[in-house]
């Protein structure tokens, strides 16, 4: 259930209390981003017969904008919870090595190692 290898040396090993800890915290994210879905719905739905009024319309495509981001985030976040709970969390999506333990507490969703996240953004 916890990663317990280490990367480069250094302190990269997932405790037990470290996993918990990001448990919650994608826990926490979770629930933030379906009560952000929920309000961008429902101003969403509330504002719908304005449409025609310009700052309505640009209001509504933030809040398009706005709901893609939290969907696709919220998306990380179950797929990170599921990744833990098959045993699979902490480990690169691409290289299969383990990700850094600094690099999970600051993106706990996170599907890549440092190495492999800077491949994939210079390849876009």
């Amino acid at each position: 259930m916890v990663n317990h290898q280490t990367v480069d040396d250094r302190d990269a090993i997932l405790s037990i209390e470290d996993f918990a800890a990001l448990r919650d915290n994608l826990h926490e994210q979770r629930l933030f981003r379906r009560e952000q879905l929920q309000q961008l719905s429902a101003a969403a739905t509330t504002r719908a017969d304005a449409l025609l009024d310009r700052q309505a319309a640009s209001q509504i495509e933030v809040r398009v904008k706005l709901a893609a981001s939290a969907r696709m985030v919220l998306d990380d976040v179950e797929a990170a919870l599921t990744r833990m709970d098959h045993n699979s969390y902490g480990t690169c999506h691409l290289c299969r090595g383990p990700i850094a333990r600094e690099r999970l507490m600051i993106v706990p969703q996170a599907r890549y190692c440092a190495r492999c996240q800077q491949v994939r953004e210079a390849g876009r």
